[in-house]
């Protein structure tokens, strides 16, 4: 019986993988893509249903990823390296979870085989969100949820 070759995020490295491979690691669930707001005393990062004004609420991606940068400067754009020193990103993400050498998810599409798992387990903010774009900054803390982590 011919052995199964093992699946890329099991035997390369964030930084070893090529562009198709790392954008197949993003399971489409918007977490990072949510406003944070970062306790001054303890450094506990608090997530927020408020998010970015490019985030797709039904979708979970971004309205225009080639542009995001350029459109919203603070968005945090991922390599091997930031995924590895960023507080921002929830514990259940690929990249955070592979750099920390835990496995993907039974929920993720790489391993369900199906990118709606995400929104059908819950685990997407997938009809969560309120855009920024309707938010005073200094209403943040009203918008604290404990849906992740």
């Amino acid at each position: 019986m011919p052995q199964q070759s093992k699946p890329f995020w099991e035997t390369k490295t964030l930084s070893e993988m090529n562009p198709e491979e790392w954008e197949s690691l993003c399971d489409g669930c918007g977490r990072c893509c949510l406003n944070k707001l970062e306790d001054i005393d303890t450094g506990e990062l608090h997530f927020t249903n408020v998010a970015c004004q490019l985030l797709d609420n039904e979708s979970c991606r971004c309205k225009d990823y080639p542009m995001r940068k350029k459109l919203v400067p603070e968005c945090l754009v991922l390599d091997a390296e930031s995924v590895r020193s960023s507080t921002a990103l929830p514990t259940s993400c690929a990249y955070r979870r592979l750099a920390e050498g835990k496995p993907l998810l039974a929920w993720h599409p790489l391993i369900s085989g199906n990118p709606d798992t995400i929104h059908s387990e819950g685990i997407s903010v997938k009809g969560k969100t309120i855009s920024e774009e309707f938010i005073h900054i200094e209403q943040l803390g009203e918008h604290i949820v404990d849906w992740f982590n």
